[in-house]
């Protein structure tokens, strides 16, 4: 079966190289500013792609191109991949690149139109979660290359047998967030769209930085807080978390200050002794419903003691009915500007309609 399998790679890398050789095009500048998850060096025709300090990847025009050692050679564009998670996924909608999509984890939370009739008609295959990957369906997919988020679960082992290249994304690792955003710049040099990359990403920046000077206007800086209990404890981010910057970089103070970047869980009396005196309390979730101050109190008696809940400052999106995952990752400008608008109306046009955070209401 491996050895049909591995067959089946090697005609389908023939099949792309000869198209790719002729249309090959001259390199398009690429320059990482703020993620620290990759570097590029462009050198005799061959772009070197250094992915977390441990993956290295040689993009080439055409098979015939001999890279350097210790890097795996990627023909470029790809013309087909898999993604394995909503902030991949987002790239692709940004770049208008929905036909190089032929593979996702699977379709929960996900609102793009586009994407779900491809799902529904067959040209996009889901192939399982992490641990769990359909093998058949994968290679149904038939993808140049698959984009991967290496968590814990991973459950990679059976798709590398295939012979597949694996290629780490790790937007998810930066702690800005126009790092985060930036991984589209990556996904660009795959797809041959590093120019239409870096002119959209270029846009993102100039109006998160114009917002954020923006917000540098505001005269106080209120305290916020995230999260909710869960199962008995409170998932709170670390100071250095993407989130945390967001705040901060809206004209707020996050109550957290240590360097954690992912954070811990915290039992309910350590979160309160950080928040009791917050002015904001931001909450994420996928509830089921129209949710309330009556249901963040039935979830949890002891929320009602927080300021934030008794002043009615809570800041909240519903995942249930907002693309929250799908899009946020390349509008850090525009999470931005709701926190701003939350946290300082008078600096913001007075019709202004969220995208993604409200006040609950």
């Amino acid at each position: 079966m491996l050895l049909a399998l591995c067959a089946c790679g090697g005609c389908h890398s023939q099949r792309r190289s000869g198209a790719l050789a002729e249309g090959a095009d001259s390199l398009v500048a690429v320059s990482p500013k703020y993620a620290t998850g990759f570097t590029v060096r462009d050198t005799a025709g061959i772009r070197l792609v250094d992915v977390g300090g441990n993956d290295h990847f040689a993009l080439v025009a055409s098979e015939a191109v001999t890279v350097p050692e210790g890097y795996t050679k990627v023909v470029v564009p790809i013309r087909s991949t898999i993604c394995m998670t909503a902030l991949q996924l987002s790239n692709f909608t940004a770049l208008n690149a929905h036909d190089v999509v032929k593979g996702l984890t699977g379709t929960k939370n996900l609102y793009n139109q586009d994407i779900l009739q491809r799902v529904k008609d067959g040209r996009i295959v889901k192939i399982g979660m992490e641990g769990n990957f359909d093998t058949e369906m994968v290679l149904a997919a038939n993808p140049d290359v698959i984009f991967i988020s290496p968590f814990k679960r991973g459950g990679y082992e059976p798709i590398k047998e295939t012979g597949i290249t694996l290629v780490p994304h790790l937007g998810y690792k930066e702690l800005d967030p126009l790092g985060q955003a930036e991984w589209i710049k990556f996904v660009g040099m795959f797809i041959g769209k590093e120019r239409e990359a870096n002119e959209l990403f270029a846009n993102i920046e100039q109006r998160y930085n114009d917002i954020k000077q923006l917000a540098n206007k505001a005269g106080q800086r209120p305290k916020v807080f995230s999260g909710e209990m869960h199962s008995g404890t409170w998932h709170a981010v670390g100071g250095k978390n993407y989130l945390a910057q967001i705040f901060r970089d809206a004209g707020a103070d996050y109550v957290i200050s240590d360097d954690e970047t992912a954070g811990e869980n915290l039992e309910f009396e350590k979160m309160y002794a950080l928040a009791a005196k917050a002015d904001y309390w931001r909450i994420l979730n996928s509830y089921p419903g129209e949710f309330s101050y009556e249901a963040l109190k039935a979830s949890e008696p002891r929320n009602e003691l927080f300021q934030a809940f008794k002043q009615r400052k809570v800041i909240y999106c519903n995942m249930k009915e907002t693309p929250y995952y799908e899009i946020s990752p390349v509008k850090p400008d525009v999470l931005l500007k709701d926190f701003v608008a939350i946290f300082h109306p008078e600096l913001v046009e007075h019709d202004y309609q969220p995208t993604f955070y409200h006040l609950l209401r």
